[in-house]
């Protein structure tokens, strides 16, 4: 019978590996959270580089995601990452350098010291809006009463729970919808227009102002309809 000699054991060669790389994830997780403090984000990266190289650091979360160092040969090492370890000996030639990509970090970090030193922090007055807003709502809600009217008045017409009256008026088209006697919108320029009235938030201060007087010519434009249909209610004999 053929005897074969035994096999190395690996063991302690990669405990030596897994050690190394738990050590770097402790260590490189506290420089992931510190950039993710700095960037003001739970997700990025960064590239630091050195004389050997260039190091990226991914973090999510605020944890470390990967870091990856990228020798002058081309080669990349992953260090750390949520897949596979590196193998020994690449991680050996990684580490070598792992000292000047925390140094890379450091000059980095020691750069922006006093960056917002001279930034001011006396800011001009802020305007307040309050009388905008009471002034807006007060005209859309006069707006919404005078449409209601004309939803009601309709109603009682046509006797059908929903409906809706479209005028043209200056060039642009005016749709007021209905729900029984009560407004559901009334907008200003067809699919994507303004919606001077409907059920979620108000217009804007300017789209009231732009729209409100062309208003009264949308209210003469119903009372011309209203006129037209009592001539014509009129003209029938019994």
């Amino acid at each position: 019978m053929t005897e074969f000699p035994d096999a190395d054991s690996t063991d302690d060669i990669v405990a030596d590996r897994d050690d190394t790389v738990e050590a770097v994830r402790s260590h490189a997780g506290q420089i992931a959270r510190q950039l993710a403090l700095l960037q003001g984000g739970d997700y990025g990266q960064r590239a630091f580089k050195t004389d050997a190289g260039e190091w990226t650091l991914k973090y999510e979360a605020g944890d470390l995601e990967y870091l990856r160092f990228s020798g002058r040969s081309g080669d990349d090492v992953y260090v750390v990452s949520t897949k596979q370890p590196p193998e020994p000996s690449a991680l050996h030639r990684a580490m070598t350098d792992y000292d000047a990509f925390v140094e890379s970090y450091n000059r980095y970090v020691r750069s922006l010291e006093g960056v917002l030193d001279d930034v001011r922090s006396d800011f001009p007055k802020i305007e307040r809006t309050e009388s905008v807003v009471t002034e807006r709502n007060r005209l859309v809600e006069r707006i919404r009463d005078v449409a209601d009217a004309i939803a009601g008045e309709l109603h009682r017409y046509d006797g059908t729970d929903y409906g809706t009256f479209s005028a043209r008026v200056n060039g642009a088209r005016w749709e007021l919808k209905r729900e029984n006697s009560r407004v559901s919108y009334l907008r200003v320029g067809g699919q994507g227009g303004t919606y001077l009235v409907s059920q979620y938030e108000p217009p804007s201060a300017p789209d009231v102002r732009e729209h409100a007087d062309d208003f009264a010519a949308f209210v003469d434009a119903y009372n011309d309809h209203v006129g037209e249909l009592e001539a014509d209610l009129s003209e029938i004999e019994l």
